[in-house]
């Protein structure tokens, strides 16, 4: 039996950092904090970018920052990543950049497709982002069902999705989702982007069902209400929505918790609505925000991994994210910090 505890899912990228003035969001016509895919007119960007001065590479994609992140936080092997790659030098240096942090990367390899980046734009203390998925657009669940790959499944007792694969392959969710149903195994989404409960309704709505735990920030759950045609602008009623959906795994209430940036983090059930309010950072302290979201989500699983319960786990995540921050790209500091209450 495999000895991994968590596994993640999701688009391994390469980011690609910088700092930008207002004129260059505004020339491709991007938002302060926003993330989408690239469209024809987006991929110039990427070219541009690494010629400037001050220019990161980092391994990035949502759910890899958290698998990373929850890594850093637990023993030894806890963390198992899949996701898809190229046969390149960029697949070669995501991989020694989690090796550095402990995480095991299970990828799929393409031989037709380069491996996926995201342009990460940061502008004063705000960020857009824009992914070309490339090879992480190809997984398929042929890669879960692998003998080897498959253990891996069976051992762990939770399961991270980040929503930006339901841009690729839902039924890879699926199929880890039907098997944290039939085993009573927590399974958590996150909507990851604002886009997403929009631009692939269907495939959320889909896989839905199979979730036990909903992580958002305020922005994806007011758009996950105007593209339900929920009439209410209030979150926590939005929530309450997700909360009634059907569930395969009866054995577990569904829970909603959702960050609001440095405004209280909510967790609701079907019982109750709790807040949980964010330690201030001092100004001078926040190096970059990028990540921060999915630091927070990396604290709140890596918590639920240790058995901790889910109010202790957000306190963990909020830790989390505030230490992120204080880092340039979605990273965290070394030698290691531990959590204490």
């Amino acid at each position: 039996m495999s000895s991994f505890k968590l596994v993640c899912l999701g688009n391994p990228l390469l980011d690609i950092q910088v700092d930008v003035g207002k004129d260059y969001l505004e020339k491709y016509e991007l938002k302060d904090n926003d993330a989408i895919l690239a469209a024809e007119k987006h991929l110039p960007i990427y070219k541009e970018i690494l010629e400037m001065k001050g220019v990161k590479l980092v391994a990035g994609g949502a759910a890899q920052n958290t698998a990373r992140g929850a890594q850093y936080l637990l023993p030894e092997n806890s963390v198992a990543y899949f996701g898809s790659v190229g046969k390149d030098l960029y697949a070669e240096k995501l991989t020694e950049a989690n090796k550095s942090v402990g995480l095991t990367t299970r990828y799929m390899y393409q031989d037709d497709f380069a491996t996926g980046k995201c342009a990460a734009l940061i502008y004063k203390n705000n960020r857009s982002l824009v992914t070309d998925l490339a090879a992480a657009n190809h997984f398929k669940p042929s890669h879960l069902q692998k003998p080897e790959n498959w253990a891996v499944v069976e051992g762990a007792s939770v399961f991270y999705i980040g929503g930006f694969h339901l841009t690729v392959s839902p039924e890879a969710i699926e199929l880890l989702g039907k098997h944290a149903a039939d085993n009573n195994k927590i399974f958590i989404l996150n909507f990851s982007a604002p886009f997403i409960p929009i631009a692939f309704k269907d495939a959320l709505d889909k896989v839905l069902k199979y979730v036990d735990i909903v992580v958002c920030n305020e922005t994806e759950i007011a758009s996950y209400g105007e593209s339900h045609g929920i009439e209410s602008k209030d979150l926590d009623e939005i929530a309450k929505s997700i909360l009634s959906l059907p569930k395969a795994n009866t054995k577990r209430d569904r829970v909603v918790v959702f960050t609001q940036g440095t405004g209280p983090t909510h967790y609701l059930t079907a019982q109750s609505i709790k807040t949980y309010p964010v330690k201030k950072l001092e100004s001078d302290k926040i190096a970059d925000t990028n990540g921060a979201g999915d630091a927070f989500a990396a604290g709140f699983t890596a918590g639920l991994v240790e058995g901790k319960s889910i109010e202790e786990s957000i306190k963990i995540g909020q830790w989390l994210a505030s230490l992120s921050i204080q880092e340039v790209g979605p990273s965290y500091p070394f030698p290691k910090q531990s959590y204490s209450a």
